[in-house]
């Protein structure tokens, strides 16, 4: 489903220098895998996610998302595939304070081209009740533990049903039992929905979470293992 083909990236930071994030990697991620990417603080594992995710431009190599390249696309047809195809759960939850728990999950009908479309609100309700959050409905993000502010960024990252799912961190602010009801709640939807999940953490006891782990290390990708 994702392929990255010789992919680069470097940042400038002065005239004088430059850090390279990514350097020359080659890696493909077939449709319906749990891949969890791990590595040291500065290994180049956000970066990798971000170029998955066609946020950033590669300075070399290819990014193709079921063998287009992503960066052949215009702004436009970029952005569209992006919002249809590929969802999103960071490591902070960023949900809005003054919306509710289910307006929060349903946010995404706010930018579709005709407004909110006809059984939102059903499909928001669907949604918190599979991540396990239907008392919560009308409750603020203020109202909520950590791990239940990720279980509605979750089901938000779920409303448009994405083919790609995409995880940065999403358990590096929460204690260890909350991490594992949420890398637990990762792999249900993983297996129920056959979603294609990338999941990136510094904690290397996740892997076994998903169904292949890849290693990165000052830009470049070591080794795939066996999940």
């Amino acid at each position: 489903m994702i392929a990255l083909e010789n992919v680069t990236k470097i940042y400038p930071v002065s005239r004088e220098m430059k850090v390279t994030a990514v350097h020359d990697v080659s890696l493909s991620v077939a449709r319906g895998e749990f891949v969890v990417v791990t590595g040291r603080s500065g290994s180049g594992k956000t970066t990798l996610l971000n170029l998955v995710a066609g946020l950033t431009r590669p300075t070399s190599g290819q990014v193709l998302l079921e063998g287009r390249d992503l960066w052949q696309m215009s702004d436009r047809l970029r952005s569209r595939e992006r919002n249809r195809r590929i969802g999103f759960v960071f490591q902070f939850p960023s949900l809005l304070p003054s919306l509710t728990v289910l307006e929060n999950v349903i946010l995404p009908t706010a930018f579709a081209a005709n407004g909110a479309r006809p059984g939102a609100t059903e499909r928001g309700l669907e949604l918190l009740r599979g991540v396990g959050l239907a008392e919560k409905v009308g409750a603020y993000p203020r109202q909520l533990s950590a791990g239940q502010q990720q279980r509605v960024v979750i089901a938000r990252a779920l409303y448009n049903r994405p083919e790609l799912l995409l995880a940065d961190e999403p358990t590096s602010n929460l204690d260890e039992q909350t991490e594992r009801e949420i890398m637990e709640l990762f792999r249900q939807i993983h297996v129920e929905t056959g979603i294609t999940v990338m999941l990136v953490t510094h904690t290397v006891q996740l892997v076994n979470y998903g169904t292949r782990a890849i290693r990165m290390a000052e830009g470049r990708v070591l080794a795939p293992e066996a999940g």
